[in-house]
């Protein structure tokens, strides 16, 4: 449809602005890690780990189509696809620990800090709380992804590490001004991860404090993203990621749904 009717197009995968990452992105594509190996991603949260709180439309398949696969999993996906390219193949298990959860009495949808109804009416759960997979990417790297809402004490974990032939690069967004990075031709005697801060020098910093290190939020990334897409609509150009971004995202989430489902290797696509 968006490109019958020529017009610029773009999803909301905010995370990757991060200047972090976006820093990452930077280093890999310069070869400062090599060639890439391994990924390992998590998404994890808490606020459906209590049983008694209401039954979000998250909790739903007709509403939402699955759990924490589509929720938080593809956010996981969408920065291996920016970080290292395109997922091949998965091998997941999926679960749902808690069957159901009370009904919501007053229709709005607080997530985790809803009012705790354990003695209301309750309704069927019929999504996934928790998805583990391996990965197989297209350029020959394997890896791991893990998402769930139900790990006490997570807030918004995510994290991300990938090894090279060359070094190393570790990012948690809960930290999100640091990037940690190791280079395999550091010095012996200073070998290890180091951390930099993220500031006017790395990407996106002319738009942020002038003083490394002080507080991007989630905020920040939504404004960078809608920078992002404005420049693209007055630069005519499409930007990423965009709906061919996202077609590819889904694709990846339902060969993880499937494979949860058969426990199987299922190719994407």
């Amino acid at each position: 449809a968006v490109k019958a009717a020529g017009v610029i197009h773009m999803v909301a995968f905010n995370y990757r602005r991060t200047p972090a990452v976006a820093l990452a992105k930077t280093y890999i594509e310069e070869g400062r890690i090599g060639r890439i190996l391994n990924f390992r991603g998590t998404y994890l949260q808490d606020w459906s780990a209590d049983p008694d709180s209401p039954l979000s439309w998250r909790f739903q398949k007709k509403i939402a189509g699955s759990g924490s696969v589509g929720d938080i999993a593809t956010h996981v996906v969408d920065l291996a696809h920016y970080l290292v390219g395109p997922i091949a193949e998965v091998n997941a298990l999926t679960t749902t620990y808690n069957k159901t959860r009370p009904l919501q009495q007053s229709g709005v949808d607080k997530l985790g800090a809803a009012e705790k109804a354990k003695d209301a009416e309750r309704g069927e759960v019929d999504v996934d709380d928790e998805v583990v997979s391996m990965l197989k990417f297209e350029g020959g790297a394997i890896g791991s992804l893990e998402a769930t809402r139900n790990a006490y004490g997570r807030n918004n974990f995510i994290t991300l590490e990938i090894h090279g032939t060359k070094g190393s690069i570790h990012f948690n967004y809960e930290r999100r001004d640091e990037l940690q990075v190791m280079f395999a031709d550091d010095p012996a005697d200073s070998r290890g991860f180091r951390t930099v801060y993220t500031g006017p020098a790395h990407p996106y910093g002319n738009g942020l404090w002038p003083i490394p290190g002080l507080g991007i939020g989630y905020s920040e990334t939504k404004i960078v993203e809608c920078y992002d897409f404005f420049s693209a609509i007055a630069k005519n150009r499409q930007p990423s990621p965009n709906f061919e971004d996202g077609l590819k995202t889904e694709l990846v989430a339902d060969a993880l749904i499937r494979s949860g489902e058969t426990g199987l290797w299922e190719k994407v696509g």
